[in-house]
């Protein structure tokens, strides 16, 4: 297990963007898939993206996809999520995740460390 530690959260306006960061401690980073979850207050976490161990591979909901960007940079222990043209559905909290499995990578079952979560809250 790798401990993960958010940051970036805030108040943004609809239409505006932010960049989550989260950074790992521990060891093999860079053999684990990273993802971001959120959840939403009354909800079920959600998957919102991953990324593979290289950055070959990221995956996306369909309700970001084309809005938000995930990143990795493995010399920094570190995995970013660009989000832009946030909307007030978007208001949640956003977990970043590890896991070493590489399938269904998009259910909260399939990872074993979480950090502990940065609130994001889009006003309209």
């Amino acid at each position: 297990q790798v401990n993960l530690v958010e940051s970036g959260g805030g108040l943004v306006q609809a239409g505006g963007s932010l960049k989550l960061s989260c950074a790992a401690s521990g060891r093999m980073f860079s053999r684990y898939v990273m993802g971001w979850f959120r959840q939403a207050p009354g909800k079920e976490r959600e998957f919102v993206s991953a990324i593979t161990p290289s950055g070959g591979g990221t995956y996306y909901a369909d309700s970001v996809k084309g809005r938000f960007t995930i990143s990795r940079d493995n010399a920094k222990n570190s995995v970013y999520l660009q989000m832009v043209s946030l909307k007030p559905e978007d208001t949640a909290v956003y977990y970043c995740s590890a896991t070493r499995k590489m399938d269904s990578l998009d259910s909260t079952r399939q990872y074993d460390s979480w950090g502990q979560g940065t609130q994001i809250t889009v006003s309209s």
